[in-house]
């Protein structure tokens, strides 16, 4: 399975954010998407999601690896119509119903999405599989701290709908440090059956979690070889490219600082 993004454009009034940006990402890898702030990262996401208009271009999901590129794919008649259940968004500020206790949003979530959701199970070992207290599901979710409502948006997507793609948008930086190794495991454990793409600006991240690096810069998307990402080289490769600005050099970003941790959010 692979995903194809064939020349994506997406511009907000008078200014371009994405410039015909194309990557094919393949199953069975983490990707990192690397960017600035304001580069187009969860522009690229609400993209994909169908959540948000584009104005040029076409991605499409190639489920029999028909094609190794995109231009290949839709040259071979791939589609770019698929179900928005296909892909799953983690967002980096949680949008859940604050009103209901997680164990009663978790049942509702079931309920409606029935259909969709195959071999479910007890919503406690639900909890357990992303190291949620199934305690706290008896809390009101705006009790929670973002870490816990960080949680209960992965379980979605990682293990009760479980999508072909699952976008996470910075989706660690709300952890301890603890939480965060447990989510990072959870993560490498499902890959070989989805194309998980994150976003993140933190580069030890991506060193540890990722199988390959994609810089969105100047609305396109990169591609950084798999061999640089441990290389000793590779802080100052990526700092090259996002200091590229037409040609020129940009003031060098801040790319190596690790996200703070909240060690007073309880189970965060």
């Amino acid at each position: 399975m692979r995903l194809h993004i064939d020349g994506l454009v997406k511009n907000y009034k008078d200014k371009a954010v994405l410039k015909g940006a194309s990557f094919t990402f393949e199953q069975g890898k983490i990707y990192g998407l690397l960017g600035r702030n304001g580069a187009g990262k969860t522009t690229l996401f609400n993209c994909l999601a169908k959540y948000l208009e584009f104005d040029g271009g076409r991605f499409g999901i190639d489920y029999d690896n028909i094609a190794n590129e995109p231009g290949e794919f839709f040259e071979k008649g791939g589609k770019t119509e698929y179900s928005e259940s296909d892909i799953g968004f983690v967002f980096t500020q949680p949008r859940l119903p604050e009103f209901l206790t997680g164990r009663e949003f978790i049942k509702f979530f079931i309920e409606i999405n029935g259909e969709k959701i195959r071999n479910p199970l007890d919503i406690d070992e639900y909890f357990r599989k992303v190291a949620f207290d199934p305690t706290d599901g008896d809390r009101l979710i705006k009790e929670y701290s973002h870490g816990m409502m960080n949680k209960l948006q992965m379980l979605i997507s990682l293990y009760i709908m479980k999508p072909p793609v699952i976008l996470l948008d910075e989706p660690l930086t709300s952890f301890d440090v603890v939480a965060a190794l447990e989510v990072k495991n959870m993560i490498k454990a499902i890959k070989s059956d989805h194309i998980i793409i994150f976003s993140t600006h933190i580069l030890q991240l991506a060193q540890d979690l990722c199988d390959e690096i994609v810089v969105l810069h100047e609305g396109q998307l990169r591609h950084v070889p798999a061999e640089k990402i441990h290389s000793p080289q590779f802080e100052s490769d990526i700092i090259e490219i996002l200091s590229e600005n037409n040609g020129t050099t940009a003031p060098v970003p801040d790319m190596s600082i690790a996200p703070d941790t909240k060690e007073n959010e309880t189970n965060g």
